[in-house]
This record gives C-alpha cells, sequence and structure tokens, in this order.
C-alpha cells in the first residue's frame, strides 16, 4: 500500500464548515463578530450524549485522554472524532472520526455542498436552506501529503465516495497505527485546485475560531446559490 511523503505543514486559517440549522437569523447576525460565539454556539447548536460519554469513558479506538479540553471551541474539535457518519468518510470509519477542513473556504463550501447535494438527489427534491459556520484552525507538523499523487489514478482520491472510501478508510487507518500519522492532506476532490485536510489527532486543532456564516440555497437545481450572511 502506498505510503504518501510526509509534509511538514504550517497552515494557518483551515476552514471546516458546520450546520447552523437549528439557529434563528437574529441569533445568527452576531456569531462571527462575537469572541465567545464559539461556546454560544456549541450550547444551541449540539451538546450530545454520545460526545459526553467519549469524553467520559472514551471510545473503542479514541482513548480519551486524546480528547481536548479546556480550549476554545473544544465541544466542537471532540464532536468530530466521536461521532462518525454512518459508513465513515474518506479518511475515517465509523470507530473514530477525524477534523476535515479546507485550506480556504471556497474548498470548504464545494466539499460540504456536494454531499448535501446527494441527499437531495436521494429524494428528487432539490429545495433546501441551509446556513454553515465557518471554525477557522490553524496546524503545525508532520502530515502525509497526497497531493503528488495522481488522482485519476489513486482510488482514496475517486470522485465515487464507493470506491475512495473503502480504500481512503484502509490507507488512513495504516497511516495512524502503523505510522502514527497526524493526518492526510490532499487535493479536493469536489473544488478545483483546492486542498483539503484530514487531521487524525484532536490536540492538533490549533487556534480554533469562529468566521463567517455562509446560506447554501438550492432552488430547484443541483446547484447551490451561495451567500455569504451578515454582509
Amino acid at each position: 500500500m502506498l505510503v504518501p511523503p510526509t509534509l511538514n505543514l504550517s497552515q494557518r486559517d483551515t476552514v471546516r464548515l458546520i450546520s447552523t440549522g437549528r439557529l434563528k437569523d437574529p441569533v445568527l447576525m452576531p456569531l462571527a463578530a462575537n469572541h465567545g460565539a464559539l461556546e454560544d454556539l456549541a450550547a444551541l447548536e449540539s451538546a450530545t450524549n454520545g460526545r459526553l460519554v467519549a469524553q467520559e469513558a472514551g471510545l473503542p479506538e479514541l482513548d480519551t485522554r486524546e480528547l481536548v479540553f479546556g480550549r476554545a471551541g473544544f465541544t466542537f474539535i471532540n464532536a468530530a472524532f466521536t461521532h462518525t457518519r454512518p459508513g465513515g468518510n474518506r479518511f475515517n470509519d465509523e470507530a473514530r472520526g477525524a477534523w476535515y477542513c479546507g485550506f480556504d473556504a471556497e474548498t470548504a463550501i464545494d466539499e460540504v455542498s456536494y454531499h448535501l447535494t446527494r441527499e437531495l438527489e436521494a429524494v428528487s427534491r432539490f429545495e433546501n436552506t441551509t446556513d454553515y459556520a465557518e471554525l477557522i484552525a490553524d496546524f503545525f507538523g508532520g502530515f502525509h501529503d497526497l497531493r503528488a499523487v495522481d488522482g485519476e489514478g489513486h482510488l482514496v482520491l475517486h470522485k465515487d465516495p464507493a470506491i475512495a472510501y473503502p480504500a481512503g478508510q484502509s490507507l488512513a487507518r495504516k497511516l495512524r497505527i502503523d505510522h502514527s500519522s497526524n493526518g492526510i492532506v490532499y487535493p479536493s476532490v469536489r473544488h478545483v485546485d483546492g486542498a483539503c485536510l484530514a487531521c487524525f489527532r484532536p490536540d492538533l486543532v490549533q487556534n480554533l475560531r469562529q468566521g463567517s456564516i455562509w446560506r447554501l440555497e438550492w432552488l430547484g437545481t443541483p446547484t447551490p446559490a451561495v451567500t455569504r450572511q451578515g454582509q
């Protein structure tokens, strides 16, 4: 199995998007300018029992000592590793999550909109409005870098999740366990020339703060209208 080269990464201002669907517009507007917004949003968005249980006792493949506490937005960091999508994602299975982010907002938006568009396609109804908040973080350290790999010929970068995810999960597990990997930098599959990061270690998510609110609106077509809120 391919072991990608290691990059000494110093990447500031990466963007992860989380849904703020439970919030009302008057609550959303001041968030980006409010330094306490992360914890306010955490209380309103979700403080789920699953995360709380994992913080107390860990998970079979996630020791509670790996989680973070006492820093801004720690609930969001821990949630990324303790909540997993059924079937997992490109570089994590259901046993352990990862922190996914884009190197810029445009990449993060295209990645998120792809997945929600698939859900709307499944019900044959391209009508939806969802607001997303930026979680901005910095990363420093050694990460495995897939950007030099031929995307067309590498299964983990395939556009079809049914092909890419099993291969990506296998690679990620090998890198994390056998090579003590911090995570994988990879070319965005959804945004041309974009780059993404899947971080495997909660404590490497540094200087977390909130950025803008983005609204994605599907108005009968598979391509959403994207607008920044509060401007």
